[in-house]
């Protein structure tokens, strides 16, 4: 028998939940390419390490921008590379596949996200959107008829929503995310410090001295790169606080958006968010200072998820069962 899967399928990282085992995945969305010969050289976490080191000729691409498919064939390859690996088909069968998406994405983006799944190896593909998983993987009973919200800060979008009755009420999805801090704090010490640094030295700065509200935190560390001026290697120390500055103006979209999907929810359900608060889910939840920002800019209560990084595979395996069992009550 196939197991059936759920995939959150991120800019940044893919993890699959198989049905009665958990999370058995969670690899970065990079496929390693040789140019020359378009063969592929490596996926997930072995291409990762290959990013910004490669020779000319092998490129490290990453096969989904903002949350939906840049690169087709490169992600089918991705996809069907971590299914064959996980070893879940069985001898005649395949497994359903439940995939994530962000809210506002077209009709023309979901169908290619479906096609990908359906090449990679599934027989039947569902689509949930993603805040929405997320709410559920963190542990939110969205099906009451009440207000919840979730603001899921990924590495491509964020993906902001308000939920009743299972329903998505007001949503916002924007693509500034992760990786977009990441340039931005690129962006900064090159201006600042005539440095040029690579994306993965930024999501090192970000996740190890980055902070977004100010004086929450106050690390540095000494960050290696190229010297503008000379073109030699040069190293400068690089404060929180300086990240925190670099990155304040995408993170403020951010909050401009969560603010306009509270402008236009329902009353009866923003009395609900007041009581309950709102959730992050998504890596930037991990985000140095993030609650505290959030909490004085919304004026409402703000907590991250227990797992936020694993929210939605966590949010696709309920949803999996859940489907199981109501397939069992129909064929009863």
């Amino acid at each position: 028998m196939a197991k059936d899967i759920g995939i959150d399928l991120g800019t940044a990282n893919v993890l699959i939940h198989v049905k009665g085992k958990g999370i058995v995945l969670n690899e970065p969305s990079v496929v390693a390419i040789d140019t020359k010969t378009n063969k592929v050289l490596a996926v997930g976490e072995e291409a990762y390490m290959m990013v910004g080191r490669t020779p000319g000729n092998i490129r490290a691409i990453r096969p989904l921008e903002g949350g939906v498919i840049a690169d087709f064939d490169i992600t089918e390859v991705m996809l069907t590379h971590f299914i064959d690996r996980l070893n879940v088909r069985g001898f005649l069968s395949k497994p359903n596949i439940l995939i994530c998406c962000p809210t506002n994405i077209t009709a023309i983006e979901q169908k290619a996200i479906i096609e990908a799944a359906e090449k990679s190896g599934g027989k039947n593909v569902f689509l949930e959107e993603e805040p929405k998983v997320a709410a559920i993987g963190a542990g939110i009973d969205i099906f009451q008829p009440s207000g919840n919200m979730v603001v899921d800060i990924g590495g491509g979008t964020s993906d902001i929503a308000v939920f009743s009755m299972g329903r998505i009420v007001t949503s916002r999805s924007i693509k500034v995310a992760g990786n977009k801090l990441d340039h931005e704090i690129i962006q900064f010490i090159k201006k600042k410090h005539k440095l040029l640094i690579g994306d993965r030295t930024a999501e090192i700065i970000k996740k190890e001295i980055g902070t977004v509200f100010k004086n929450s935190r106050e690390d540095s560390m000494d960050v290696r790169g190229r010297d503008l001026v000379s073109g030699l290697p040069k190293t400068v120390a690089i404060t929180s606080e300086e990240v925190c500055e670099a990155t304040e103006e995408q993170m403020s979209q951010i909050i401009q958006q969560a603010k306009d999907v509270l402008e236009q929810t329902p009353p009866e359900l923003s009395a609900d968010i007041i009581d309950r608060g709102v959730f992050l889910t998504g890596g930037g939840a991990l985000l140095n200072g993030i609650e505290q920002l959030f909490t004085e800019e919304l004026k409402v209560p703000v907590f991250s998820a227990e797992r936020p990084l694993d929210s939605v595979a966590l949010g696709t395996g309920v949803l999996l069962e859940n489907m199981t069992k109501n397939k069992q009550k129909t064929a009863l």
